[in-house]
């Protein structure tokens, strides 16, 4: 569905992507591990068309995106949810759900719109309140509904569980658990790599910008160095100890 062929991205001077290749199959999820400066965020902001690679290509469904403006990204089907979650505070949670849904019109918005508070039963009872008042968690809620109200089919989530409390990281998870059994396929850059490989599928480790490992989740778990780096095992231990990558925030 996806496919980052030779990407490099560049903040100024800095080389932030250096030859990223890989793919997303269709319906499944793809974790992408990195410490602090890796390039997570960078390729997220890259496939979503913020930032625009200097050399490659990136292709959604065989139709090159990568020379795209973001508008029309959205368009084709790709939505990102930021670190940071960037909700608009002073706006109620209704009118940000609505937001995600800005290009669409008629009463699907509003059936899309009962099955984001029916998913997330929280922001069931607090739809007039502004989104700058919530707690984290609602937050992290808000910010994946209103990415679910553009009906993506491709799903970008940087950093999702930053900041949450473990009960509600697990939620998160399981959450993103159920939407990969609907069919989005997703590109989770996300600190809690053991529970990012327990939901994905495939996984890559990002290191100063280059892919250094990439395949399926369980044989990048049983890897020294993803055991050693991002799972918290020590050698010779058999189970993580762990689960968060050193650093929190990519690059």
């Amino acid at each position: 569905m996806l496919a980052c062929e030779g990407v490099n991205a560049f903040y100024g001077p800095i080389h932030a992507l250096k030859d990223v290749t890989f793919a997303v199959e269709r319906g499944t999820i793809v974790a992408v591990l990195g410490a602090n400066g890796a390039g997570k965020t960078t390729l997220m902001n890259t496939i979503s068309g913020l930032v625009r690679p200097r050399s490659g290509a990136i292709h959604l469904d065989g139709r090159r995106i990568d020379r795209l403006a973001p508008e029309r990204i959205v368009r084709l089907g790709v939505t990102q949810v930021p670190e940071g979650r960037q909700l608009f505070p002073d706006l109620t949670v209704a009118e940000n759900l609505r937001m995600g849904a800005y290009l669409r019109r008629g009463a699907a918005v509003r059936q899309d719109l009962a099955a984001v508070l029916e998913r997330f039963p929280a922001l069931k009872d607090r739809t007039r309140q502004l989104a700058g008042t919530l707690s984290g968690g609602e937050q992290q809620m808000l910010a994946i509904g209103r990415a679910l109200m553009a009906r993506p089919r491709l799903l970008l989530l940087d950093e999702p569980s930053l900041g949450l409390s473990p009960i509600l990281v697990r939620q998160l998870f399981r959450t993103l658990g159920e939407l990969g059994r609907e069919g989005i396929s997703m590109v989770l850059a996300e600190q809690n790599a053991y529970l990012s490989l327990e939901v994905a599928q495939m996984g890559i480790v990002l290191e100063t910008g280059r892919v250094a490992l990439q395949g399926p989740s369980p044989e990048l778990r049983q890897t020294d160095r993803v055991r050693q780096l991002y799972l918290g095992v020590r050698s010779g231990d058999v189970s993580p100890q762990g689960g968060g990558a050193p650093g929190g925030k990519g690059t």
